[in-house]
């Protein structure tokens, strides 16, 4: 049976016909907020911590430079803050919550694929101190954000 399948994948790709989309499958964590601009945050007390999310860094392809703010600059909810450049496109990364930053991730100036292979871990680009703690309440949680993906994939 999976020998068939496999036959026939390849003799559609062969083809150029489309088969069946494999639907949402980028990583979305339990215990995160997510912007609709595809940005995560993690708070923690009065830090927040953030980057862009799988399904984000999976759209953009392999990312080659991080634009990342100064220290001690504001940021503010939904206005951008830096960018990240990949092979395709170069994308604004916008802040989920207001505050100031207090932590940028230098390894990315050296090593911006970690915004692919770790986007919640290694990839995350800012810390900032919380300036309002109630604008966590406007982001998604995960089971919202992975149909807000759903949706925006379907349309394109």
């Amino acid at each position: 049976m999976a020998a068939r399948f496999l036959w026939a994948s390849r003799a559609a790709s062969h083809l150029r016909i489309s088969v069946a989309q494999r639907g949402f499958a980028s990583v979305v964590l339990k215990d995160l907020k997510y912007a609709d601009s595809h940005e995560w945050v993690k708070i923690d007390g009065n830090k927040a911590t953030f980057g862009i999310t799988d399904h984000a860094q999976d759209h953009l392809g392999d990312v080659v430079y991080v634009e990342l703010p100064d220290l001690g600059r504001s940021v503010s909810q939904g206005e951008s803050f830096g960018a990240v450049e990949s092979v395709k496109a170069t994308s604004d990364i916008n802040s989920p919550v207001s505050g100031k930053v207090v932590e940028v991730n230098e390894v990315l100036t050296e090593s911006p694929g970690l915004v692919n292979t770790s986007p919640y871990e290694e990839g995350w680009i800012i810390k900032v101190e919380l300036s309002d703690a109630g604008e966590v309440e406007k982001l998604m949680d995960s089971d919202k954000y992975s149909k807000f993906c759903e949706e925006e994939d379907a349309k394109h």
